[in-house]
């Protein structure tokens, strides 16, 4: 029982923005035209399970959609898509085209084939012998990130990276969650996998934590196909901001969880991974959620688009 780790840097976050942030006026409108104010701190830094303990990043002080939020990770990094008819919730639907695309973005850059590593071929030579050399091979940023952590787990070079400066303009909306760097470290004869994940905008009340969460749940599924244990992961945040029609609600979850009787009445869940042998395997039915208790199922949060 009690609140997550996950809670106690979001408040701590919500507390700092308010306290201590600058306002200013955004780009997004809300859905009545007015354009939308906000309160910003710059370059927060979160760091979860720097113990290697691979506790859940999951909010307690209100209800995570987690199948929802597994089911757009794995639309943006195994299904490679773009095409939010792909996709079982409507978060994307206010920033798709008539077709339904999201242009440039998301799961069109991790489909890109643009990350060479040399793979091991054989052949015959003229005289009917077996020879072994190596040749490029071209693969995408999930296959990549596989490859790399199977066979050059130590390489500094294993970044992920959404945002190509050249489509920019094809795209239903920049990406906000950009950039990722894997890293293994060794401890006590067991390698752990690390994740560095950049952020150009965070939206404090409508995403933190489903974009914490859905790169926790990246970073393990990446492990197991690698054999590999969780380590932390740290999230850089550029401008990270509460909407002037969200601090109201920000301020009800501060109360929320100052009220120490509250600890009592919640649980971060047990998150197991039904594995079989690939990523490519997993859909989000097997992310199995134990004993989640939560306090209040906010709804109907407006959006700035």
């Amino acid at each position: 029982m009690g609140f997550s780790e996950f809670d106690k840097k979001f408040i701590e976050n919500l507390k700092d923005i308010i306290e201590n942030g600058t306002e200013y006026e955004s780009r997004a409108v809300w859905e009545d035209g007015t354009h939308a104010k906000c309160i910003k701190k710059f370059g927060v830094v979160n760091r979860y399970n720097s113990d290697y303990s691979n506790k859940p990043p999951v909010g307690t002080l209100r209800k995570l959609a987690i199948k929802s939020c597994v089911d757009e990770l794995l639309w943006i990094w195994k299904k490679k898509s773009n095409d939010i008819y792909d996709l079982k919730s409507h978060v994307w639907d206010q920033w798709a085209d008539n077709n339904g695309s999201i242009g440039a973005a998301y799961g069109f850059q991790v489909a890109s084939k643009l990350r060479k590593v040399m793979h091991e071929s054989i052949k015959e030579d003229e005289e009917g012998k077996i020879v072994h050399f190596m040749q490029p091979m071209y693969l995408d940023q999930t296959d990549y990130v596989l490859h790399e952590l199977t066979f050059n787990p130590f390489s500094r070079r294993i970044i992920t990276d959404l945002y190509s400066v050249g489509d920019t303009a094809l795209m239903g909306l920049d990406p906000c969650c950009y950039s990722c760097t894997w890293n293994v470290t060794e401890k006590d004869d067991k390698r752990y996998l690390n994740l560095l994940l950049n952020q150009r905008s965070q939206d404090m009340i409508v995403a933190n934590n489903w974009n914490v969460f859905q790169y926790w749940v990246l970073q393990n599924l990446f492990a197991l196909d690698a054999s590999l244990e969780v380590g932390e992961l740290v999230h850089v945040i550029a401008d990270c901001h509460i909407y002037d029609r969200h601090i109201n609600i920000a301020n009800h979850l501060i109360e929320l969880y100052e009220n120490k009787d509250n600890e009592k009445l919640v649980h971060c869940p047990e998150i197991k991974f039904n594995w079989c042998t690939s990523f490519y395997e997993i859909d989000p039915e097997d992310v199995i959620v134990k004993d989640y208790r939560y306090l209040e199922n906010i709804t109907k949060i407006p959006v700035a688009i």
